[in-house]
């Protein structure tokens, strides 16, 4: 069977180097070079494999990447920006909401059908962008149908043809006035179909995939849900029509088949707090669980078969991510086979004054961006002047070091405590200008960041 991976994996990311795969997440991340050239280089992999023959493609298995560092400094951001520039299936997990099978908690496998249920939204939401503006004809049809009611029979074949010319002149007066917006008024009766129940799992240890039944399909109609009549604005009329039209359009079953493909072939997930299930062997008590969530976690990685409603889906090629800030335990701590699924390991550097300096300006969703489009949308214009950011970034700092590191984290605690009276007295300012100079920072952070005790409170 061909190996191939989804198109749109491989016409986004095919043109992208190593190095440029670097430079489009440097615009989000500043620093962890280390772990940027090791995804870089697993994204890159994967269309290498894609140019293999077949056989060979088969054998070759995605490197697995350990990430090590405390929390705050990118690890779950440089992951999540990978997939969005690959366009994969992305899911992010916590390794400690699973437990051994037998214990109370998830079952890991339930991560590989999340992660196909997501790639299900990303391809039915790509084909309704390629379907809508077809259903938005249908739809429309379908309106003037409601408008002007079809003809019904009529003496002779005369008057029909007459009949129906006199409507189809009316339709596309109509037709002209709904494009125009000059029926926005206008009120239509039509029915409308409820929601019906959600799906829902067998609360026995076992989800629905695993015993095989789905009672969706089994009582369809127990679940689609009654049509009710109600009298609906044009415009919201229009909008329910080209939510029925589309749904028509898509094929599920194509749908369910592409997202089970683009799951196995690109897939990415990131397994965070994985230190918390690092267990020496022979322990007790919680240890016992960890060790066997490290063993059930083992098949997956390794590549196995899971059930899902949309099919069964191999995880072979799936790319693993596992992080962790490793304080307590260390990667030697998890099993030994487990270890060596996770052959690339990655140390992320402790973020310091410059870094935050950086964080606060350089990166696309900057803070300071941020913050100054926000007060914006009350009329309100706020500089920072470059002293003032390096005073934040040392404050940040400070705190980090005296009380818990969490990293970038500390950013936005900090800024919103110094932007408070400025964020609640905005609407209300007769100035719209304000300057954030040193003064200004100093003012309102140096007493909290002084007092050792307040700040491990309020920042």
């Amino acid at each position: 069977m061909p190996i191939y991976l989804p198109e749109s994996l491989f016409s986004t990311a095919e043109s992208l180097t190593p190095r440029q795969i670097v430079a489009e997440l440097d615009k989000y991340v500043i620093g962890q070079h280390k772990a940027k050239r090791a995804v870089a280089i697993a994204l890159r992999n994967r269309l290498r494999r894609q140019k293999l023959p077949p056989d060979l493609a088969e054998e070759v298995a995605p490197k697995n990447i350990l990430m090590i560092g405390p929390t705050g400094v990118g690890k779950t951001e440089i992951a999540r920006r990978l997939a969005r520039l690959a366009h994969s299936p992305f899911l992010k997990v916590e390794a400690s909401k699973y437990t051994e099978v037998g214990y109370v908690g998830r079952d890991v496998e339930s991560m590989v059908r999340d992660l196909v249920g997501l790639a299900v939204d990303m391809v039915r939401e790509e084909q309704l962008i390629d379907v809508r503006e077809k259903a938005r004809q249908h739809a429309e049809e379908r309106l003037l149908d409601l408008l002007v009611p079809p003809v019904g029979p009529g003496d002779s074949d005369e008057q029909l043809a007459a009949s129906r010319e006199r409507v189809q002149g009316t339709r596309e007066r109509l037709r002209e006035q709904l494009r125009e917006g000059r029926l926005d008024a206008r009120i239509v009766e039509m029915d409308v179909r409820e929601q019906g129940m959600p799906s829902f799992e067998v609360v026995t240890g076992s989800s629905v995939e695993e015993i095989g039944i789905n009672l969706k399909e089994m009582m369809p109609g127990f679940f689609q849900g009654r049509s009710k009549r109600r009298r609906l604005r044009v415009p919201e009329a229009l909008e329910q029509l080209s939510r029925e039209e589309e749904q028509k359009l898509v094929d599920m079953d194509a749908v369910s088949k592409t997202a089970v493909q683009r799951t196995e072939q690109s897939g990415i997930i990131f397994i965070d707090e994985i230190d918390k299930v690092a267990g020496r062997e022979g322990g007790h008590g919680p240890d016992v669980s960890r060790e066997g969530v490290q063993r059930d976690l083992l098949p997956i990685i390794e590549g196995t078969t899971v059930n899902t409603k949309h099919g069964l889906v191999r995880t072979d090629h799936i790319l693993f991510i596992g992080a962790g800030a490793f304080h307590v335990s260390k990667p030697s701590d998890l099993i030994p086979e487990l270890q060596g699924r996770f052959p690339i390991r990655v140390e992320l550097e402790a973020l310091g004054r410059n870094d935050f300096v950086r964080i606060l300006t350089e990166p696309r969703n900057a803070l300071v961006r941020q913050y100054m489009a926000l007060l914006a949308t009350e009329g309100l214009d706020v500089v920072f002047e470059p002293p003032a950011i390096e005073r934040i970034a040392e404050f940040a700092t400070q705190v980090n070091d005296r009380t818990e590191n969490i990293g970038a984290r500390r950013l936005h605690t900090v800024m919103e405590k110094l932007l408070d009276e400025i964020s609640f007295d905005a609407p209300d300012l007769p100035q719209k200008s304000i300057t954030i100079d040193e003064p200004y920072v100093t003012r309102m952070l140096a007493d909290i960041v002084g007092n050792e005790d307040l700040s491990r409170y309020v920042l």
